[in-house]
């Protein structure tokens, strides 16, 4: 099995509370091979725990723009893609790696513009409040859980709510 221990996030990324949480166990780490994503439930939160060669992450099993599942994304060394409007974010920074082709507001609160994939026609924005809803709607950071792996299992510090 290859060499488990936990991915060294940006502090700054924890989720608000995390280091003094509990840890709780996900998932048995034999489970999630090198390059391996799993959806883990806990209570009402959904997690997506990754083993990434530099170390095992979790975060929320939810696109950090619209809320989509990652784990049914395709992961391409630390970069995840979303499955509904083209996203992908780097596991490794935090940040998106491509913003999704909706536009909107980028993690720092610049707009960047809609855009449209290679061969494709731009589809029209018509003016309303969904235009402006898309235009507002801001890509978020990655927030990370801190990982401990304990006697072979994945196991993260999640605030109780």
């Amino acid at each position: 099995m290859a060499d488990l221990r936990p991915f060294p996030f940006r502090a700054a990324l924890a989720v608000r509370g995390a280091a003094e949480a509990p840890l709780r166990a996900l998932i048995d780490a034999a489970e999630l091979p090198v390059g391996g994503t799993r959806r883990v439930a806990v209570e009402d939160l959904d997690l997506l725990v990754v083993h990434l060669p530099e170390g095992i992450v979790v975060v929320d099993d939810r696109c950090p723009h619209m809320a989509a599942p990652l784990s049914i994304g395709q992961l391409d060394g630390c970069v995840i893609a979303c499955p509904l409007h083209e996203g992908r974010f780097d596991l490794c920074s935090g940040d998106p790696a491509q913003l999704p082709t909706t536009g909107g507001l980028d993690p720092d609160g610049r707009p960047f513009p809609p855009w449209t994939p290679s061969g494709r026609e731009p589809k029209p924005d018509v003016p309303g409040s969904k235009a402006e809803a898309r235009r507002l709607t801001r890509v978020r950071r990655f927030r990370y859980y801190p990982v401990a792996i304990v006697d072979g299992i994945v196991m993260a510090r999640i605030p109780v709510a």
